[in-house]
């Protein structure tokens, strides 16, 4: 950031020589609703912004041979003009003629809503990566269709998978592990026991990552789930440090909890699972403060929240109460200019 943020007459001028240098760390429909409102701010502000999302993939899965991303996609949807606007997820205007079909052969996995279009995606995809692609090729690819207005990373070429362990007693030892998609989209996110990054060790940042993260002059932890979304991008190695080592980027969170509840999904299940309270304030120190070797420079949690302001405020995060409900465009602007604003006195200090 180049300086404080009191006006939009001051920010035009402060940007006229160079654009701000935006990372954020991305999980799905949160974190892409909200990237939505950053770059409406920003447009509206006059500010010019170069955004780079760096996105999780530990939720990919293979289904009926295709390769799915969800979260990157559900991030170049929303952000190219093509997301389905109730569900947040899929392809706007879909129909599901080859799901029903693979049903029909008895081959289908109904439980993962698979539109037309959408496979048309995964298609792609698939056929770049086996002729010999990366994941960011193909995604490089699929984006100069959908031109979202930002580069889209993910967080790693190599395969990174989420796995849930759930208690079953029909299973060996009382329990077993799944695939974080059948835990979430088919059995609908029962209490889960650990939460496992598979491969997480053994992978490498995409090309761009890290060199993104060095570069930026604020990072942005978007209302995404802490555990399975931004904390999968952090358990690949060296990203995590490399947000560390920037001490020129303020890190700006928003939290995820409102009211002690999930704006939407099993947050609240998967912080269980890592003894984590939901709410915001267990969340941010779940992240840390950055002075004391944390991640958080500051962080914002919603109006029904802000009894956690001092408390965090003294441990190190600089907090902020805002409407934190991204009900439009609009919504999700204010949500973007707050963070840029606490980001700026920040850099200004």
């Amino acid at each position: 950031m180049r300086g404080g943020r009191p006006g939009r007459e001051r920010t035009s001028r402060a940007c006229d020589d160079a654009r701000v240098r935006i990372v954020a760390l991305a999980g799905g429909i949160g974190a892409a609703r909200f990237l939505r409102g950053l770059l409406a701010h920003v447009a509206d502000a006059d500010v010019a912004a170069q955004v780079t999302v760096i996105g999780n993939t530990a939720d990919d899965i293979t289904l009926n041979g295709l390769h799915v991303s969800p979260d990157l996609d559900t991030v170049m949807y929303t952000l190219g003009g093509g997301i389905h606007p109730l569900q947040g997820w899929g392809r706007a205007d879909d129909t599901r003629n080859v799901q029903d079909e693979l049903t029909a052969y008895g081959a289908g996995t109904e439980w993962f809503a698979l539109g037309d279009r959408d496979i048309a995606t995964h298609l792609v995809r698939t056929e770049l990566m086996a002729a010999g692609a990366t994941l960011s090729e193909a995604t490089a690819v699929l984006c100069a269709r959908w031109q979202p207005r930002v580069r889209l990373l993910p967080m790693s070429d190599d395969p990174v998978t989420t796995m849930v362990t759930i208690a079953d007693p029909t299973a060996p030892g009382g329990s077993r592990t799944l695939h974080f998609q059948e835990y979430w989209v088919r059995l609908g996110a029962p209490a889960a026991l650990t939460v496992t990054v598979a491969g997480a060790d053994k992978a490498c940042p995409a090309p761009g990552v890290l060199e993104a993260i060095a570069d930026a002059e604020l990072i942005l932890l978007p209302p995404s789930n802490p555990v399975v979304s931004i904390g999968t991008i952090l358990a690949v190695p060296g990203i995590r440090e490399a947000v560390l080592d920037n001490r020129r980027a303020p890190v700006v969170g928003l939290s995820p909890i409102v009211g002690g509840a999930p704006v939407r999904g099993m947050a609240d299940r998967m912080l269980a699972a890592i003894g984590v309270p939901t709410t915001a304030a267990a969340v941010a120190q779940h992240y840390g403060a950055r002075a004391v070797g944390g991640l958080l420079d500051a962080w914002l949690v919603d109006t029904v929240d802000a009894a956690a302001v001092p408390a965090l405020t003294l441990s190190g995060i600089r907090t902020r109460a805002v409407p934190l409900l991204m009900r439009d465009t609009a919504h999700s602007a204010a949500m973007a200019a707050a963070a840029l604003s606490l980001a700026a006195e920040i850099t200004a200090q």
